[in-house]
């Protein structure tokens, strides 16, 4: 089975194409990345330059890969998005849990509402509550008194769905799945075990930085905050009066989180913008640290901040990766770190995945984890296929599915 990611983002576009062998082993046979600045905080700024980008990026890909693209997956930010939270509970119970029982729990529950300005992206159960006890498993052939089911859905504005694909329709190419961007950067660098034993996957990225949490291998958050490691850029390029390429080399081979006695020896000519060529000026490595600290503390906090808002950092979770172009910071991990009290590791993708050395990058997880994405894998067993698919043809196809179990 051949599965394609596709990636658009504010720095660069990117595609990948892998094939899904019957044993489940991953083979990638693609892989294009394109600079791009037609997006500008994830808002199109020329759709005709983006969509002759993006069809030259898919042509090339189907060359590199000797597969025709017909359909994809397409990888959503969720800046703006909103996590809900919600349950379904059956009280006085007293009796032996069936399917039938959960069926009805589901039925009575938020899991069929449609919200007409909202995309549901994801949508799934994450856990089972039986007399107080919590359960990550099928509940069937217990007995309690009180049941309840928690879900987990993330919604984003149809305006942004929309603008992203009205791209991919004018390519006549078919989109399978919207794949949150935070799961898709998860699902290229998490490891099982830390999928089970609980992880934060933030993926400090050029304009945003998601987030994602994993737990007993559920995907139970993603959300993402619009601050990213051009920020950093644009501070350094501001705070001493350089160019943004000269920002960005700065940035990328002095810039530390972690100070060192020497820093303020270490001395760097710097171009300066101004009225008259070649003028530079010196600066010390200090300076630079001094600038890029405060917008990774303040990019980071945002992140801790969306934790606490939602009750999550009570879960203690003790495993944080961090991924994307702006984990390539030096320093950036013992960093993470103090702010998180967690094991912190640089993501990158996992080499089982691919071969290829100079493809491991953590800038490339975002779109590669996009490509394997099987929606399939988070759908709950309770929950089949049928009733998935005449949710989204609207409420005579819920009422089918109602009328099975009812």
């Amino acid at each position: 089975m051949i599965k394609v990611g596709l990636n658009i983002g504010n720095s660069k576009i990117s595609c990948a194409v892998v094939e899904i062998k019957e044993n489940k082993n991953t083979k990638l046979l693609s892989f294009q990345s394109y600079p791009s600045k037609v997006l500008k905080k994830n808002i199109i700024t020329n759709f005709e330059e983006l969509l002759t980008e993006v069809k030259s990026l898919i042509n090339e890909s189907e060359k590199k890969s000797q597969t025709k693209i017909n359909s994809i997956n397409l990888n959503i930010p969720t800046v703006d998005s909103i996590s809900k939270y919600y349950d379904s509970a059956i009280d006085n119970f007293n009796n032996e849990i069936t399917e039938l029982d959960v069926k009805k729990a589901i039925n009575n529950s938020d899991y069929f509402n449609v919200d007409e300005d909202y995309f549901e992206i994801f949508n799934n159960i994450y856990g089972y509550i039986l007399d107080k006890n919590l359960l990550f498993n099928s509940p069937i052939g217990n007995y309690a008194n009180n049941f309840k089911i928690l879900f987990y859905k993330i919604l984003i504005p149809y305006k942004i769905l929309k603008s992203y694909k009205n791209i991919i329709d004018k390519l006549n190419i078919k989109i399978d799945n919207f794949v949150p961007a935070p799961l898709s950067s998860a699902l290229a660098v998490l490891s099982d075990d830390e999928k089970m034993i609980g992880s934060i996957c933030i993926d400090l990225g050029h304009s945003n930085t998601s987030i994602s949490i994993f737990e007993n291998n559920n995907f139970i958050y993603g959300d993402s905050v619009l601050v990213g490691s051009n920020n950093i850029t644009n501070d350094i390029a501001r705070g001493v009066s350089t160019t943004i390429d000269s920002a960005e080399r700065l940035k990328t081979l002095y810039s530390s989180l972690i100070s060192a006695p020497s820093d303020e020896y270490e001395i760097i000519e710097v171009p300066i913008i101004s009225g008259e060529n070649d003028k530079f000026v010196q600066i010390n490595r200090l300076k630079i640290n001094s600038i890029v600290k405060p917008r990774v503390e303040e990019t980071l906090e945002m992140i801790w901040q969306k934790l606490k808002h939602n009750n999550l950092h009570k879960k203690q979770i003790k495993n944080v990766v961090i991924t994307g172009g702006g984990s390539q910071l030096d320093g950036i991990s013992q960093y993470a770190e103090l702010i998180f009290s967690s094991n912190v590791r640089i993501g990158y993708p996992k080499e089982d995945i691919i071969t290829e050395k100079s493809l491991i990058k953590p800038s490339y997880a975002d779109v590669i984890g996009c490509s394997f994405y099987n929606p399939d894998v988070f759908l709950d067993s309770i929950i089949e296929k049928q009733g998935k698919k005449q949710k989204k043809q609207g409420f005579k196809g819920f009422f089918n599915w109602l009328d099975q179990y009812i």
